[in-house]
């Protein structure tokens, strides 16, 4: 590499204080070098400028400057071209003339063409790695801003967390979530009860909004194996920094998803990693392209929790810098923590065009030579006003800087070649595989068919008591005309045995005859003396 008594470096970077960004004084062979240093590299930055002015170019070089230092990086790649570091860059490109000569104006007699060690990511697993995380590992109020929750449905979501945490039921995958919900909305009395209002309306809402994320491609991002973020901090056997590409062309058509997995990816960072303070150079840098994307139509929770994230994450020793077409699109709360700015040319078209350049121009510290709100309008390809923090922490003055050109291929790689990168991989097959254990959604699932069995269980067992009662109903009907019948036999046979005899008819017959023989003889005898005592009496 070079030493010109500014700054020093070695082949292996394992000595190196600063990276080279480009000459200063408008490319001037007597123009001051422009250098970040490694040890304020973690107090964040901004590139901006333009399509078409070289912010991709820009942002490649400092990447792979990282890298050659033992500096891991990752890119969010939004068009597909960055893939290009993982190959070295080509004398018979169509970009060799240019950079070589570009490469000659700044004095660099290091440059020569390398590649990089690339990892490739893709949320959707088609161009890299997949990159996953669980819904548990999201939490509710991330997940929450992802889905655009108002407070209510938060608050109903953080109790479907809550109750999924005091059962031991695993979140991991957005069907584990959406089964913890649906329990919710079948429980929602009793929960109401202990944790506060859960009504089904609620839950009806937040299902939907899931549907909305799954349809986004969300079910790829929940599940596992959850991305182990230290696979994103690796260097190679020759010291370099792995530089993790993320695909995002397809991802760029979900704002929201976007947005919130790198956020997600720096509070993982946040929590994973441990203080470091001002470390001699960065643990990792971020570089967020299209950063815009992270706070167009964010609400303000959301654009606090970057700002939260991006100002504490600095002790970490982790850099962040957004990559944006206008300086305005990052909010101020967080573009007061970037302190090296490298701001190629604004057109000045629009009244918005012409406050953007009014306040890039102000956030930068004066340079008498550097007319910034008229040299910002007619920066070349290439050239980018340039303040980076120096040793002591002070932002450096605003020079005119001609930038320092890539090593590696600037362009996308091929289908055959990134295929080529992964299978070589250091993660390659740990993250490929879907893997589905038991939680949320399996245990629901086996306590409702467990309900369900208990309940054809009562159900048959209550049909059996049912129809033995009747049974015991039956016989005890069919006991009760038994026990009629004998009565009503032995009254009858009482009856027949109380009866008398042929012999004994035929006597109580002949004396009941002799009776009234005798009676009759008497009778008449007696009756007929009487008739003649009273006849005769009279006719006396």
């Amino acid at each position: 590499m070079v030493s010109n008594g500014k700054e020093e470096t070695v082949s292996d970077g394992s000595e190196a204080t600063e990276i080279y960004i480009g000459l200063g004084g408008g490319g001037a062979p007597d123009g001051p070098r422009q250098s970040l240093v490694l040890k304020r590299a973690n107090r964040h930055g901004l590139i901006a400028g333009a399509t078409g002015t070289g912010k991709t170019v820009t942002l490649q070089g400092l990447a792979e400057s990282f890298s050659a230092v033992g500096v891991p990086v990752f890119v969010a790649d939004v068009k597909g071209d960055l893939s290009g570091m993982a190959m070295a860059g080509s004398p018979t490109a169509k970009t060799h003339e240019p950079f070589a000569k570009r490469a000659a104006e700044i004095g660099d007699s290091g440059w020569a063409y390398r590649d990089n060690p690339v990892i490739f990511w893709d949320l959707f697993g088609e161009q890299g790695h997949p990159v996953r995380t669980t819904v548990s590992e999201m939490g509710p109020l991330l997940l929450a801003r992802l889905m655009g929750l108002n407070e209510v449905q938060e608050g109903v979501l953080t109790i479907a967390f809550r109750v999924a945490d005091e059962q031991n039921l695993l979140l991991l995958d957005m069907g584990d979530l959406q089964a913890m919900l649906a329990w919710c909305a079948q429980n929602a009395d009793e929960l109401t009860t202990k944790y506060g209002n859960v009504s089904k309306a609620t839950v009806g809402t937040i299902q939907r909004q899931l549907l909305t994320l799954e349809s986004q491609g969300g079910n790829h991002f929940f599940g596992e194996p959850a991305l182990d973020i230290q696979d994103m901090i690796r260097t190679d056997d020759q010291g370099r920094g792995y530089v993790s590409i993320l695909a995002a062309d397809k991802l760029m058509a979900s704002p929201k998803l976007y947005a919130t997995f790198l956020l997600w990816l720096l509070s993982e960072m946040f929590e994973t990693l441990p203080e470091v303070g001002d470390p001699d150079k960065p643990k990792l840098v971020f570089f967020f392209d299209e950063a815009h994307l992270l706070f167009d139509d964010a609400p303000k929770a959301l654009v606090d929790k970057i700002e939260q994230v991006v100002r504490l994450i600095r002790s970490k020793g982790v850099g962040v810098y957004f990559v944006t077409q206008n300086p305005i699109d990052v909010p101020e709360a967080v573009a007061g923590q970037l302190g090296n700015r490298v701001q190629h040319a604004l057109r000045a078209f629009t009244p918005r065009d012409q406050k953007a350049v009014k306040a890039a121009a102000d956030t930068f510290r004066p340079n008498p030579k550097v007319d910034v709100a008229r040299e910002i309008t007619e920066l070349k390809v290439g050239e980018a006003l340039v303040s980076l923090l120096m040793a002591d922490g002070a932002p450096s003055p605003v020079e005119r800087t001609l930038i320092k050109p890539p090593c590696s291929r600037a362009g996308p790689l091929e289908v055959k070649e990134r295929a080529i990168i992964q299978s070589i991989s250091p993660v390659a097959g740990k993250y490929d595989t879907v893997v589905n254990r038991e939680s949320a959604e399996e245990l629901l699932a086996a306590k409702a068919e467990q309900a369900q069995a208990a309940a054809i269980e009562a159900k048959a067992q209550a049909e059996a008591d049912k129809q033995a009662a009747l049974a015991a109903k039956e016989e005890a009907k069919r006991k009760a005309a038994e026990e009629r019948e004998r009565l009503r036999l032995e009254k009858a046979a009482a009856r027949e045995a109380a009866k008398p005899s042929f012999t004994e008819k035929m006597v109580q017959s002949a004396a009941r005859s002799a009776a009234t023989s005798l009676g009759r003889q008497v009778a008449g005898k007696f009756g007929g003396q009487l008739m003649r005592g009273i006849l005769g009496g009279l006719f006396k």
